[in-house]
């Protein structure tokens, strides 16, 4: 599951007692059942991922493109639900049930996965197109992995590329069942919470009571409802029009003895006001993530040109394909330790800022990086093509005479521009959000990852419809030797620049952010808190 669904996990507790045993619940008795359902899932989920590529155009005769397309609107879908999820458990079913459901049906998307290789019908013959009930089979089953994604472990990945799709997908169902376990094991230890108001429906009371009131005049005494908890009393002149939210029309009808709202749908508080104009004013700044999460998760495309080149780490062993991408992860673990315990401290002798470099700084390196990552993946493919060619090599499963691990660098690459540009935006938007929206951040975050899939999703399509005439292949062609995968990456590569450009603009129309003038906590727990949240998810 996403990190929304991790925090759920670790956050449950109960509103009353329950008598009915003595036993003590909660804590540490329920840690092993969580961690063992967060890990048999995330091996299970996330080992799929980077071989899937294969068994789609394999399996189903789906072109490069096509199949590209299908994973990114995968991964959109996987970062969309967590949200679904969370506002589900916190208003209306609770964090139990949420969980409990979403370990089901993610073990029931794997087993579905399982029956597409066991059962042969159940994919279409060689030299023909998939129908539509087959294809109902296999999106099922990603719909209801979705709900549960996460992590990676690469020895999936070998099972597959050595001993076939029934065994590499039978061991995900068995891990799958084992994560579904481990949870409804440990039941009798947890404490439930109810399900309460989420803080989604008070920003969307904002939106409904702020367009109720649209033709009100602002009241000329200047008072607005606000929670007497607050020392929020009067909205700030940004974004003003919202202030209409928090106008009392009828006090005797919307308003207790109190002073807390009786129809929170009439009328807002300044704090719910003030909360969804932070929210609004960080949306320019969290758009312009959505560009390097697409560039950096086109590893389809990388897989294929990897199956192409020389995969061996020694004369009797290779490296699967699909494994590559751990060079992101090493290079994105290696550089959180380093740069928390031998860069901050160096950078913070010259910059003043305790963190080495702000937020914003931090996030538009990494977007410079992403821009470099795609220069690599480019110049790295020209050699590999040109290679190809001059060896005679005409078909995807010709191997060409260079090493694979040309590839590294550009994940290398991509790995610190996720870094820098991941941890930097989660503790921006800790900074820039009210206290009580802190959970909102992540959210943001997976967001960001789910916008990304679908205009991965779209691009690619584009891109294969526009490049492709008649004869001629497309850029990103199945074939890689007769695609121009170079020619995409370049294209990649501007995408991304203008993004930076975008970037420097919302910066500069957000102004000066008040990260360092009004922290919440400590700038070393923030900076803790965000980047465990990351590198978590």
């Amino acid at each position: 599951m996403d990190r929304i669904d991790a925090e759920e996990k670790m956050e449950v507790s109960l509103e009353q007692d329950t008598p009915l045993s003595s036993r003590p619940k909660g804590g540490l008795l329920t840690m092993p059942f969580i961690i063992a359902n967060e890990s048999f899932e995330k091996v299970a989920s996330y080992g799929l991922m980077p071989n899937m590529i294969f068994y789609l155009m394999k399996g189903y005769r789906m072109s490069s493109a096509n199949g590209t397309s299908v994973l990114q609107l995968w991964s959109a879908l996987t970062n969309f639900t967590p949200i679904l999820g969370a506002f589900l458990s916190d208003s209306y079913v609770g964090r139990f049930q949420v969980i409990a459901m979403g370990s089901l049906s993610s073990l029931l998307g794997v087993i579905l996965l399982w029956l597409t290789a066991m059962i042969p019908r159940a994919k279409p013959p060689m030299g023909e197109s998939p129908n539509s009930g087959q294809l109902a089979l296999l999106f099922s089953s990603f719909v209801l992995m979705s709900i549960g994604a996460g992590g990676i472990r690469p020895f999936i990945v070998y099972i597959q590329d050595h001993l076939g799709w029934k065994l590499g997908f039978g061991i995900p169902v068995i891990l799958m069942l084992l994560s579904a376990l481990t949870f409804f094991f440990g039941y009798p230890l947890y404490v439930q919470v109810n399900a309460n108001k989420s803080l989604f429906t008070g920003l969307a009371q904002v939106v409904a009571v702020t367009f109720k009131n649209r033709s009100l005049a602002y009241p000329v005494d200047g008072k607005y409802h606000y929670s007497k908890e607050s020392n929020l009393v009067t909205p700030s002149k940004k974004l003003r029009f919202l202030n209409k939210a928090c106008i009392i029309r009828d006090p005797e009808n919307d308003i207790t003895p109190d002073g807390s709202t009786s129809k929170p749908w009439n009328v807002c508080t300044v704090d719910q006001v003030e909360a969804l104009k932070s929210l609004i004013r960080l949306l320019p700044i969290w758009s312009t993530g959505i560009i390097i999460y697409m560039t950096l998760t086109q590893s389809s495309l990388t897989v294929l040109q990897a199956y192409s080149m020389d995969r061996h780490l020694t004369s009797n062993f290779k490296i699967p394909a699909g494994s590559f991408s751990v060079f992101t992860v090493v290079t994105l673990t290696i550089w959180v330790a380093v740069y928390d315990r031998a860069i901050v401290p160096l950078l913070a002798r010259f910059t003043g800022q305790p963190r080495g470099f702000s937020n914003l700084v931090r996030m538009g390196i990494g977007l410079v990086l992403s821009i470099l990552a795609m220069v690599v993946a480019a110049v790295v493919e020209i050699i590999r093509r040109r290679t190809a060619i001059n060896e005679g090599l005409d078909t995807k499963r010709g191997i060409v005479g260079m090493s694979a691990f040309w590839l590294v660098p550009q994940f290398c690459v991509g790995g610190l521009a996720e870094g820098l540009n991941a941890v930097g935006q989660v503790e921006f938007y800790y900074s820039q959000l009210p206290k009580n929206m802190s959970s909102v951040a992540m959210a943001l975050f997976s967001l960001t990852n789910g916008f990304a899939g679908l205009l991965g999703s779209f691009l690619v399509k584009t891109v294969d419809r526009i490049t492709k005439d008649g004869e001629k292949q497309s850029w990103v062609a199945s074939n890689p030797n007769r695609g121009h995968y170079d020619y995409y990456y370049w294209f990649l590569a501007i995408l991304s620049t203008a993004n930076f450009i975008y970037f420097l603009l919302c910066c500069w129309v957000y102004g000066p952010s008040s990260e360092e003038v009004k922290p919440r906590v400590s700038d070393d727990q923030e900076h803790v808190k965000a980047e465990e949240s990351y590198v978590y998810k």
